[in-house]
């Protein structure tokens, strides 16, 4: 008995997603421990191509009302800057 099972355009779209943050991520290691200048900028642009592609299957997933997103109100958006800046300031 064969039992194939067909994923869904939800499924495949939502594995493609987790994917892409993976593979974001590991551009981002191999920057980080990178010393050669070139490799560096190779890797920063390849991270550049793959942050678009997760954005693009994001918004599709979005649009769709696969990916429910919360929208931040303005004052905890301005309070993220500030802490954030704080921590900036501090490590300078």
């Amino acid at each position: 008995m064969n039992h194939h099972r067909s994923f869904s355009e939800k499924e495949l779209m939502n594995d493609l997603l987790t994917s892409e943050k993976q593979v974001c991520s590991a551009y981002n290691v191999g920057i980080t421990e990178s010393s050669c200048s070139n490799l560096r900028q190779h890797l920063t642009s390849c991270l550049n191509d793959s942050q678009q592609i997760q954005y693009q299957i994001f918004d599709a997933m979005r649009q769709r009302g696969w990916y429910q997103i919360k929208k931040a109100n303005s004052q905890d958006v301005m309070s993220a800057k500030t802490k954030y800046n704080q921590e900036k300031t501090q490590l300078q």
